[in-house]
């Protein structure tokens, strides 16, 4: 039975998964300049803060650690020696898996049981509906805890800690990278008073496809065209260059498409096909 709940980082996450009465603390609090508005935030949300990390924890048998993704390992590694005997320490933060099992060993050598959970979704405006994904030894009560706590789209995604974070990281590649991909086409398109037309065109041309056979189609044009089109993707980066909009997304493309075409593979049907001659080609090149 989980009792008192803390929150490690109030920032957005902290703020969307906040409940009345539940004890915080955030590292803005021992900085001058941001005390202030922090512990404003922190009345607003009616939450029992504490200007030190061991007042929020004294008494906690459920963490939720939401720190920037660059505090994640230094908080799991300050807070470690301040958790009761046996409290579960979830770490949502957005970091690699390997941040997290260093995380991990931390936690466990204090006696804490460390959890690896991953955000699957913007916390806002979804708050406690936001699907999770958790994974490691202690996932089970870590969902039981969450669920108890209000979360409502909870689930396992493995039993190794970094089982759920790299499902968010690898995913991120995508997600994040069209993102990316998304600002560098329209910028240019907007400076070269094409815009319209551009989008037009990417909607006449979008297929409607699942991911998996997305992907496979993708991989199909790379390896059979990855040489031509890396000349191409060199224009469209002096394109680019010529309109003042920095083409850092589109010289990736040019490199992983010409890595492509460079392996010299006619493409096989199917998705797992391409990627096991991919790695068999590569291993080749390797040994």
């Amino acid at each position: 039975m989980i009792g008192v709940t803390s929150l490690v980082g109030f920032g957005e996450a902290g703020q969307a998964f906040a409940q009345p009465g539940v004890a915080a603390f955030d590292i803005a609090t021992e900085n001058v300049h941001t005390r202030l508005d922090k512990i404003a935030e922190f009345e607003r949300a009616d939450v029992r803060w504490s200007a030190t990390p061991a007042g929020a924890l004294a008494h906690a048998d459920l963490v939720l650690c939401l720190v920037t993704a660059d505090q994640a390992l230094a908080a799991a590694q300050r807070c470690a020696p301040l958790l009761r005997q046996g409290a579960l320490w979830l770490d949502m933060n957005s970091v690699a898996p390997g941040t997290k099992r260093e995380a991990a060993q931390a936690i466990e050598a204090a006696g804490g049981r460390y959890v690896d959970v991953a955000v699957m979704a913007p916390v806002l405006p979804a708050r406690l509906s936001v699907p999770l994904l958790v994974a490691g030894p202690h996932a089970e009560p870590a969902v039981e805890a969450l669920r108890a706590y209000g979360f409502t789209k909870v689930s396992i995604a493995g039993p190794m800690v970094g089982d759920a974070s790299a499902i968010k990281m690898i995913r991120s590649v995508m997600i994040k990278g069209l993102e990316a991909l998304t600002a560098e086409c329209v910028l240019a398109g907007e400076r070269a008073g094409v815009r319209e037309a551009v989008l037009a065109s990417l909607d006449a041309s979008w297929k409607e496809q699942g991911w998996a056979e997305r992907a496979d189609y993708n991989l199909d044009r790379m390896l059979a065209h990855g040489t031509r089109r890396a000349a191409e993707m060199e224009e469209v980066a002096k394109t680019l260059s010529d309109l003042g909009v920095d083409p850092a997304m589109t010289r990736g493309t040019n490199q992983r498409q010409r890595e492509m075409g460079a392996l010299g593979i006619t493409p096989p049907d199917g998705l797992t096909a391409k990627l096991a001659a991919i790695e068999t080609r590569e291993e080749d090149q390797a040994a």
